[in-house]
């Protein structure tokens, strides 16, 4: 789900930068506001790993396949850290694998990083509605994170190179490839969601200090 570079005009491509650079502000004060910023470092350097390395998990979903994003996954477990995460990743896949583009960075990381932040607000309405120490309420806003993140940066994108599309090509066959490609990241954002509801799951059950809103007591009984 990667806009490579020379597919968007540059207008779109530097808007995508402005947006990016904003994303990238507002995360990096969210982070500086927490009593200790430096704490969740280890943590969003491993799912930033893990989000690098993802593009090369290909998923086939006749007539095409699709890789997997993670970008739900990123936003529920590592919450504003999950913008910088994200950026950090798709630069790296764009000069080591050539998925994206460094014109279009910007476009790619506003596409999955805000839906990743929106996922972290998701999954934190568990503890809003007092629900944080349900094993099943966790796990059906993970959930709910994890599919709705990835769903939404498909979205994004379906709108994007949609409205983008020069008039010296066949529309009409564009536009229905463009279709397929996103329909297809449908399934896939059942599986991620399935996916981050497990691990919400798992991180609750071994240590629920990673997660975000975890009762004090649970957490010192796990770390005990």
């Amino acid at each position: 789900m990667h806009i490579p570079d020379g597919i968007v005009p540059l207008s779109v491509a530097a808007a995508g930068y402005a947006v990016t650079a904003g994303a990238t502000w507002y995360s990096l004060r969210k982070i500086n506001q927490q009593e200790d910023p430096q704490a969740g470092i280890p943590k969003a350097a491993l799912l930033t790993s893990a989000f690098f390395v993802a593009s090369w998990i290909h998923i086939p979903v006749p007539p095409t396949s699709v890789h997997l994003i993670l970008n739900g996954l990123l936003g529920t477990v590592l919450g504003f850290y999950a913008f910088p995460a994200i950026l950090i990743g798709l630069f790296f896949q764009a000069i080591m694998f050539q998925h994206g583009g460094l014109t279009t960075l910007g476009v790619n990381a506003a596409m999955m990083g805000i839906p990743a932040l929106l996922a972290y607000g998701i999954f934190q309405l568990r503890t809003r509605f007092n629900l944080q120490d349900s094993q099943l309420w966790t796990g059906v806003f993970g959930f709910l994170a994890g599919s709705i993140g990835l769903a939404l940066a498909a979205a994004i994108a379906f709108t994007i190179l949609i409205t983008t599309i020069p008039g010296n090509i066949d529309v009409a066959a564009e536009r229905a490839s463009i279709t397929a490609l996103i329909v297809a990241h449908m399934p896939l954002a059942i599986i991620e969601g399935i996916f981050t509801a497990m691990l919400v799951v798992f991180l609750m059950r071994v240590k629920p200090e990673l997660l975000e809103g975890a009762s004090t007591q649970k957490a010192a009984v796990a770390s005990s």
